[in-house]
């Protein structure tokens, strides 16, 4: 494919594996809709190695007695995120020039 688009990202952040998931699902079906299943190639340049993490807190009556704070306050996995700089590429299409106006509208769609 000659045309190549880059998504990238304008901040430093953490995008998640289900954000990182979604965007994906919705630039293949818009992709898919307007420019045909062969017409393409998407791929995921950042992948979410970085498990973050949760202490959780109680919140009822008396959770006082049942919890100990901030002691020992290393949580459990909560989920997997992507840690992406400024000016790193989230997403590449390629595709024909034909349908560039359709891969610009569906990496737009997936921000």
């Amino acid at each position: 494919f000659p045309l190549c688009v880059h998504f990238v990202s304008d901040e430093y952040e953490q995008l998640s594996s289900e954000a990182l998931e979604a965007g994906r699902i919705c630039c293949n079906k818009y992709l898919v809709k307007f420019c045909g299943k062969d017409q393409f190639h998407i791929r995921m340049r950042c992948h979410p190695f970085h498990v973050i993490r949760i202490n959780k807190m109680l919140s009822c009556a008396g959770a006082d007695r049942l919890q100990t704070g901030m002691r020992g306050a290393f949580g459990k996995p909560q989920g997997t995120v992507a840690r992406v700089h400024i000016g790193q590429p989230i997403m590449s299409v390629r595709s024909s020039d034909r349908f560039k106006p359709q891969v610009i509208e569906a990496l737009r769609r997936a921000k």
